[in-house]
């Protein structure tokens, strides 16, 4: 399956999209972004250049990912969720620093979360809608706040299995045990 990009959407020459990835309106991905198989930009998504995304990325709305964020397989970024890159931006710096910020594999963050460049996001950890993200956050956590704060643990398939300081022995909820998982 190839990939798919609307007719209002920008990919550069020298972008590389993965099999199947579809690219929707007026969307912008720059020459020297690396985006995976099988994701989906939504509309007015912007992807900077040297961004890599992985495989099964979903970005939805009005996101834009700068230079520095690494997107893991299987990422869920919600609508105008927001990535800075810079920690301490100014209009007239000629001497500005990217700080990369990463999020790894099964991920999810909440619309209008902003992710605040230098932390990672752990795998299947939870960002909740429009959280503050100023501290890395560990595998499985669920945040929410601003600043965001410890909430919980979440299963992969992302239902919260405790609601302690630390994280439980096991982290797959009764849903997915029943299931198998």
């Amino acid at each position: 399956m190839t990939e798919f990009i609307h007719s209002t959407a920008i990919v550069e020459s020298g972008a590389r999209l993965g099999a199947g990835t579809r690219v929707w309106h007026q969307a912008h991905v720059r020459a020297g972004a690396s985006i995976g198989e099988n994701c989906v930009l939504g509309k007015n998504v912007f992807v900077d250049s040297g961004v890599r995304i992985g495989s099964g990325v979903k970005i939805q709305n009005n996101v834009s990912v700068y230079r520095g964020v690494d997107i893991a397989d299987d990422v869920f970024v919600g609508p105008s969720a927001v990535f800075t890159n810079d920690l301490r931006p100014r209009a007239f710096s000629q001497d500005w620093t990217v700080t990369p910020t990463y999020v790894r594999r099964g991920a999810s963050i909440g619309a209008n979360a902003t992710i605040v460049c230098g932390v990672e996001i752990d795998e299947y950890a939870l960002v909740a809608a429009g959280a503050v993200v100023t501290r890395s956050v560990p595998a499985h956590q669920l945040v929410a706040g601003n600043p965001a704060r410890p909430l919980g643990w979440v299963c992969r398939c992302a239902r919260t299995v405790a609601r302690t300081p630390d994280p439980p022995a096991d982290l797959v909820c009764a849903d997915c045990r029943a299931d198998g998982a």
